[in-house]
C-alpha cells in the first residue's frame, strides 16, 4: 500500500488527485462555515419574526 501511494504521489495523475482533495476540503469547510453562519442567523430571524406575529 504504501508502495502504490508513493507512486500515485510521484505521477501527474497522482499529483492532480492530491490538487482535488485539497480543493475539495477547502470548498467543504466553506461550505460548513457558511451554513453555520446562516443557520445561526436564519434561527433568530424567525424567532424575531414568530414574536411579533403572535404579538
Amino acid at each position: 500500500m504504501k508502495d502504490f501511494l508513493g507512486r500515485l504521489w510521484l505521477q501527474e495523475e497522482g499529483q492532480d488527485i492530491a490538487e482535488y482533495a485539497v480543493m475539495l476540503a477547502v470548498i467543504l469547510v466553506i461550505v460548513v462555515g457558511t451554513v453555520k453562519l446562516i443557520g445561526s442567523n436564519s434561527n433568530n430571524v424567525f424567532s424575531s419574526v414568530a414574536s411579533s406575529i403572535g404579538s
